[in-house]
C-alpha cells in the first residue's frame, strides 16, 4: 500500500504511489502506463469539480439569508490554530489506533460519515435536483431548532430550514449511504467525498487573503513534518476507513468495477487550497471588473501543483504530501498577476463581508449592550 495521510477534513491526503503492493496478502502486478493515466487523469478531474462548482456556489452562500446555508467563516486567529489542532487530532487517532481495536473504531467513524455523508450529498444535489421537479409539487417547509438556555440566555446550536423538495433528496442520498455503508465500493465513496469537498469549498470562508496565507502557510509546515518527519500520518492513513479521500482504481481496464488497486487523493488536498480559490473568484467579483483573473490564474495553479505532486512521486517512486506543492503554486500565481496588474493593496485589503460566527455568550454581550445604549 502507497504511503497516504489520512484524517479529518483539516490534513491533506497523498497521493498514492504508482502500483505498490500492499502490506500483507499477495503482491499485485505493476499497474499499466495506461491505467495509471486513467486513474490520475480522473482523480485530477474529480479534484476540479467541486472546487470549480464549490467556488461558483460560494458566491451565492455569501449572498444567502437561509440560515441553514450561511457559510462559516474563518479568521486569522482560526486559521493559525488550525495546524496545531490538526496535529491534536492526527496524533489523538494515531494513538486511538494503538491502543483500541481497529476493527471498532472504524465501526463509530463509518457510522459517523455515514451521517455526515448522507447529509452533505444532500446539500450538494438539491440545487440541482429542484430543477426537475414539477412546478405543482408541494412543498412544506421545515425548520429544525435546538437551542440552549432560556430567555435571554437562549442560543441557538442548530438552526436548519428545509422543505418536501430536501426530504426527496436526503431520501436519494441514504440509498448511497446505505451503500456505502454494506459495500464500501469506491464509487459510493467517492460521491460521498465530492459531496464532502464542494459542501467545504462552498461553506468555508476565509475572511481576507491574509488569513488564506497564513492557513495554507500552516498547514504546508504540518503536511511535511507529518509526512516526512514521523510515521504517525502513515501508520492512521493505513487503519483509518472513512469517505476522506478520492480514489480511483488503476486496474479498472482489467477488473472492471470490483478493481482494487488505487491511486488516492485527500480531500484536504482540494478543501484546502479550494476555499483560498473561491476567496479569490469573490475578490475578482468585488473588483467589478466582470472579469475572473484571479479565479482562473489559481485555478491553474492548482491543476499545475497536482500535476507535479504526480510527476514528483513517479520519479522519486514515494508518496508526496501534495501541499507542499500545491500551496506555493496557489498563492504564488495570483500574487504574481496581482504585482503584475498593480493590485496587491486591493487584495491584501479585500474582506468579506460574512460575520464570524459568535462565540458562547457574544449574542448575550451584544443584548446587554443594545439595552444600555437605549436607557
Amino acid at each position: 500500500m502507497a504511503e497516504q495521510a489520512t484524517a479529518p477534513l483539516s490534513e491533506a491526503h497523498n497521493v498514492s504511489g504508482p502500483g505498490e503492493a500492499p502490506a500483507a496478502g499477495p503482491a499485485r502486478p505493476p499497474a499499466t502506463p495506461e491505467g495509471m493515466a486513467l486513474a490520475y487523469g480522473s482523480l485530477v478531474l474529480m479534484a476540479l469539480l467541486p472546487i470549480f462548482f464549490g467556488a461558483l456556489r460560494s458566491v451565492t452562500c455569501a449572498k444567502s439569508k437561509n440560515a441553514s446555508d450561511m457559510p462559516e467563516t474563518i479568521t486569522s486567529r482560526d486559521a493559525a490554530r488550525f495546524p496545531i489542532v490538526a496535529s491534536c487530532t492526527l496524533f489523538g487517532l494515531y494513538l486511538f489506533f494503538k491502543i483500541f481495536s481497529q476493527e471498532y473504531i472504524n465501526l463509530l467513524l463509518s457510522m459517523y460519515f455515514f451521517v455526515l455523508g448522507i447529509l452533505a450529498l444532500s446539500h450538494t444535489i438539491s440545487p440541482v435536483m429542484n430543477k426537475f421537479f414539477p412546478a405543482n409539487f408541494p412543498s412544506k417547509q421545515y425548520q429544525l431548532l435546538f437551542t440552549q438556555g432560556s430567555g435571554e440566555n437562549k442560543e441557538e446550536i442548530v438552526n436548519y430550514e428545509f422543505d418536501s423538495k430536501d426530504l426527496v433528496c436526503l431520501a436519494m442520498s441514504s440509498v448511497v449511504g446505505v451503500w456505502y455503508l454494506l459495500r464500501k465500493h469506491w464509487i459510493a465513496n467517492n460521491l460521498f467525498g465530492l459531496a464532502f469537498s464542494l459542501n467545504g469549498v462552498e461553506l468555508l470562508h476565509l475572511n481576507n487573503v491574509s488569513t488564506g496565507c497564513i492557513l495554507l502557510g500552516g498547514l504546508f509546515v504540518y503536511d511535511v513534518f507529518w509526512v516526512f518527519g514521523t510515521n504517525v500520518m502513515v501508520t492512521v492513513a493505513k487503519s483509518f476507513e472513512a469517505p476522506i479521500k478520492l480514489v480511483f482504481p488503476q486496474d479498472l481496464l482489467e477488473k472492471g468495477l470490483e478493481a482494487d488497486n488505487f491511486a488516492m487523493l485527500g480531500l484536504g488536498d482540494v478543501v484546502i487550497p479550494g476555499i483560498f480559490i473561491a476567496l479569490l473568484l469573490r475578490f475578482d467579483i468585488s473588483l467589478k471588473k466582470n472579469t475572473h483573473t484571479y479565479f482562473y490564474t489559481s485555478f491553474v495553479a492548482y491543476i499545475f501543483g497536482l500535476g507535479l505532486t504526480i510527476f514528483i512521486m513517479h520519479v522519486f517512486k514515494h508518496a508526496q504530501p501534495a501541499l507542499l506543492y500545491l500551496v506555493p503554486a496557489c498563492i504564488g500565481f495570483p500574487l504574481l498577476m496581482a504585482l503584475v496588474k498593480g493590485e496587491v493593496t486591493e487584495m491584501f485589503s479585500y474582506e468579506e463581508n460574512s460575520t464570524p460566527k459568535e462565540e458562547p455568550g457574544d449574542s448575550k454581550d451584544a443584548r446587554v449592550e443594545t439595552d444600555k445604549k437605549e436607557k
